[in-house]
């Protein structure tokens, strides 16, 4: 159910643009009304998640250390793994944010007989990475649709993108890497029993809308042609507020926009917003200072300490009569004076 509900409500939802599409009296809801309502729902919710993680404070400092931290000068110490100033932080998110640093580490726990083997994990974060970049690219070649004439880098882009000049049109390798990379991280989820035991519907509804928005991208470029120049025309149309509805741009591409826009939709409210969230992290943002500079909790407060003294003479008589044994006891006169 896990995997079948999010599947059969991205079908479902599928179903229904790809006939609404052919309705001409509701294709403007498809092609101009729910792009906008997208895209406010993304930039607000954007905006909100945003401002939330920045006004959570964040008291302690608790950076993960992947390496040796700054200490004796002969001790080598570690820059990137375990920074010590801003910049060493700065490289670290790098890393962090283009070559899925701390991914790259990952290891697979498996139980082999009776012992536990770990071992390393390259190929989820080579599928991550060839996922992320795919995607980054494939967005970035939209950009066409959205201005009159063609960036200069979206044009380079385009020629790095479709260097075998494979058939016509041009085939765009990251297309199709885009969903063999998807495909696997839906099938990893699958295969393994601990990540379909911890997995949600809320896991595999982006992975089956990808899916959805990468097949009917490729059917639109490849096999179930559109009118190009109406497309373009309806996309500067939404981008400079002056929308307007082409005929005859086809179902595929109603279909296509509005999976697009249910993603986008979508986006502030799931995991997808770890875009965002790494820069935030208070275990990757910051140095790791902790020998050399002393941090006070601000949250700390004067507290009125009871010391033990102070508690033995409140409970003497109680503790005594209980059995419990006390430091000093008071003699009898004393306690009669």
């Amino acid at each position: 159910m896990k995997v079948m509900l999010p599947l059969v409500a991205v079908l479902g939802l599928s179903f229904f643009a790809y006939i609404g599409g052919k309705v001409s009296a509701i294709q403007v809801f498809f092609g101009i009304v729910i792009p906008y309502l997208a895209v406010v729902t993304f930039v607000a919710g954007f905006i909100y998640r945003v401002v939330q993680w920045g006004r959570t404070p964040v008291p302690f400092r608790i950076p993960t250390t992947c390496g040796q931290q700054k200490s004796f000068p002969w001790i080598k110490h570690d820059k990137f793994e375990n920074p010590s100033t801003t910049g060493g932080v700065i490289v670290r998110m790098l890393l962090e944010v283009f070559a899925f640093r701390s991914l790259f580490r990952n290891t697979r726990t498996q139980l082999q007989g009776d012992a536990l083997v770990h071992r390393g994990d390259k190929l989820l974060w080579f599928a991550g990475l060839v996922f992320h970049w795919s995607f980054l690219i494939v967005l970035v070649r939209h950009i066409r649709l959205f201005s009159e004439s063609v960036p200069f880098f979206v044009r380079w882009i385009e020629s790095l993108d479709g260097f075998l000049q494979i058939g016509v049109p041009v085939v765009f390798m990251t297309g199709i890497v885009l969903l063999l990379a998807v495909t696997y991280l839906f099938i990893r989820r699958v295969i393994y029993p601990q990540l379909r035991y911890i997995s949600l519907p809320a896991d595999y509804f982006p992975l089956f809308l990808i899916i959805g928005i990468a097949l009917s991208g490729i059917a639109m470029r490849y096999f179930l042609k559109v009118d190009v120049v109406g497309v373009k025309a309806m996309m500067v149309g939404i981008f400079t507020f002056q929308p307007v509805l082409p005929e005859g741009i086809g179902q595929i591409f109603y279909l296509h926009i509005f999976l697009v826009s249910l993603l986008f939709a979508y986006f502030p409210f799931s995991k997808l917003m770890h875009m965002a969230g790494v820069f935030f992290s208070p275990t990757r943002n910051m140095a790791n200072t902790n020998r050399m500079v002393r941090h006070i909790n601000p949250w700390d407060h004067p507290v009125k300490v009871h010391t033990y003294e102070e508690y033995e003479d409140h409970f003497r008589e109680i503790m005594k009569k209980k059995g419990i044994p006390v430091e000093k006891d008071i003699p009898a006169q004393k306690k009669e004076d």
